[in-house]
């Protein structure tokens, strides 16, 4: 490495943790006698709204490809964790440093093989290394299980995600999708049969038993199911509101239009997706995508 590439990294690294810095600072003087009252009155409970807000921000950020507006969010989601380690040094707990230092720890440990003598040639060879690691640890903070770090309050169908996926990790799973599959057809049968019987309580138990099988479906071909839906939520209100204007463009509401009208318009929608997708894909791509 040459001197002066040498020098632009250190450089680059001094103005991050300068940065970081002033925005610890910052923090500091919003929480201090003279500082912000709103601030001055946040506690870890009252900021939790606020630190999922922001996450989901990030998220609605990458969806729109837009890398300055995930600029500006990440920003924001970084400074809730900056608030929250002001209210943990205020108490003597921790700091910002003690953070990064146990996160710098905890990473090199999980990686053996980058920073020790494991090999990893694939990322399912990662894996095993990180459910053994894992494993490890939560022994070591005497935790009542395996999957007893995965946090309490995840989205549900995230949280099925994370455990069928730690589950897997140690071997516990389907060798192929086909099983699932088979899996989801008895979880079907299962819920008719108390859906005829009319027993709410099984009724929920047996639908929460096919919601998780689908959940594996998504995770055996790599598709976050919490990601998935929540797309599919999008796209529904997107067309939602399609039908909403156009026939509001017709002088109707949504209460006095019937069914017919609002189905015509929901693949009229539809329609305007599918084409606006194609011309998407013309500009990128050299095929003829006309066939499609």
């Amino acid at each position: 490495m040459s001197g002066t590439k040498s020098k632009k990294i250190i450089s680059k690294r001094e103005n991050l943790l300068t940065g970081l810095a002033r925005l610890v600072a910052l923090m500091e003087r919003l929480r201090g006698p003279k500082g912000c009252p709103w601030d001055r009155k946040q506690t870890f409970e009252s900021l939790i709204p606020f630190l999922v807000e922001e996450a989901y921000e990030v998220i609605g950020a990458i969806d729109t490809g837009s890398l300055e507006m995930l600029k500006e969010e990440l920003g924001d989601l970084l400074f809730q964790i900056i608030f929250l380690c002001q209210l943990a040094r205020e108490k003597g707990a921790f700091d910002m440093d003690d953070v990064m230092t146990a996160s710098r720890e905890k990473m090199i440990r999980r990686h053996p093989h980058v920073f020790g003598k494991a090999k990893a040639r694939t990322p399912e060879d990662v894996l095993k290394h990180w459910a053994r690691i894992k494993r490890i640890e939560t022994a070591a903070k005497k935790q009542k299980g395996f999957l007893s770090d995965i946090p309490a309050h995840l989205p549900a169908l995230l949280k099925a995600h994370k455990v069928t996926e730690k589950a897997a990790w140690v071997g516990f799973d389907w060798s192929d999708i086909n099983q699932v599959f088979k899996k989801i057809e008895e979880e079907v049968k299962e819920f008719k049969a108390v859906l005829r019987k009319g027993n709410t309580k099984g009724m929920e138990e047996e639908l929460g038993d096919l919601i998780f099988s689908l959940v594996n479906v998504g995770r055996f071909i790599q598709i976050n199911t919490e990601e998935a839906l929540r797309k599919t939520i999008g796209k529904f209100i997107t067309r939602f509101h399609y039908i909403e204007e156009s026939l509001r463009k017709k002088g109707k509401e949504l209460d006095n239009a019937s069914l017919d009208e609002m189905e015509k318009l929901w693949n009229e929608a539809k329609s305007k997706e599918k084409n606006q997708g194609l011309q998407s894909l013309k500009k990128i791509s050299p095929l003829n995508v006309d066939k499609l």
